[in-house]
């Protein structure tokens, strides 16, 4: 699924395209999403100007004056930018018509994404309160990650893929971290010192800030905001090389399942 470099790729590709542009128009095909299209969303976008486009965890966030558009491309959901006589496919579910003669279009095969409308502080949102800090951000730190992990026997990489914990790290991008930081994936967070989670933050930072930089890792479903695919697969020294060569030592890649995950680790680099 688009994880969080694919959203962020996303974000910045449409947002020349929407910011500060007025909504005209807007067509619910399909309202069966992973949560149901509120039938009042029409009414409430429609004349609105999209203030900006935000991004928090792998909700995109579009505010008004009227209230914000939060959309999730779930599984296999992308946001398109096009222009308004486009024709429409089988699996194009919604579309913005903007003031510009373009629209923004949500084409999702599986129906696991979302488009949801609130009225409240998004902060505040039942979907947003309980996540954990951006691992961009200065709140995500190697400190924070220790206490928190502290008597805990769940393995490490199930627990940085916690949103509680901290945000937006998927599976392709825990592999890869915990590679580079030297972390078995399958240790017990618990059992990992302050200073390797030192390491472990900086290793993710770096991770999914090429990842954002690349844009995305190319995915069956996923395009980007502006029609190019991701580029970071290329990059992957982990995640689906099974049985292949350590980029590093050259030993055989291990796999084993974490969390009904596919996890692949160096047993020479990763203690």
């Amino acid at each position: 699924m688009p994880e969080l470099p694919e959203v962020e790729t996303t974000r910045r590709g449409i947002l020349p395209h929407v910011r500060h542009h007025r909504v005209e128009r807007v067509i619910v095909r399909e309202p069966r999403l992973r949560w149901p299209v509120p039938p009042e969303l029409p009414a409430m976008l429609e004349g609105q100007t999209i203030n900006d486009v935000q991004r928090r965890a792998k909700y995109l966030l579009l505010p008004t004056d009227n209230g914000t558009l939060m959309i999730h491309l779930g599984m296999s959901g992308c946001l398109r930018i096009l222009p308004a006589n486009t024709p429409v496919m089988k699996h194009d579910h919604i579309d913005l018509l903007l003031e510009t003669g373009n629209l923004l279009r949500l084409t999702d095969p599986r129906r696991f994404g979302a488009m949801l409308w609130t009225r409240e502080a998004i902060h505040d949102h039942p979907l947003i309160q309980a996540l954990g800090p951006e691992p961009l951000s200065p709140l995500f730190t190697g400190e924070a990650l220790y206490q928190q992990s502290r008597n805990r026997k769940q393995a490490i990489k199930t627990f940085i893929m916690d949103n509680h914990i901290v945000v937006g790290v998927g599976n392709i991008y825990a592999n890869e971290a915990l590679f580079k930081a030297g972390i078995r994936p399958d240790r017990p967070a618990g059992r990992i010192s302050l200073a390797r989670y030192q390491r472990l933050e900086l290793a993710i930072r770096d991770v999914l800030s090429r990842a954002i930089e690349q844009g995305g890792t190319t995915l069956r479903d996923f395009v980007g905001g502006d029609g190019k695919p991701g580029y970071f697969r290329i990059e992957l020294a982990m995640y689906g090389r099974a049985g292949e060569p350590c980029t590093t030592c050259g030993t055989a890649i291990r796999e084993v399942r974490l969390g009904n995950r596919s996890t692949c680790f160096c047993p020479q680099c990763q203690r």
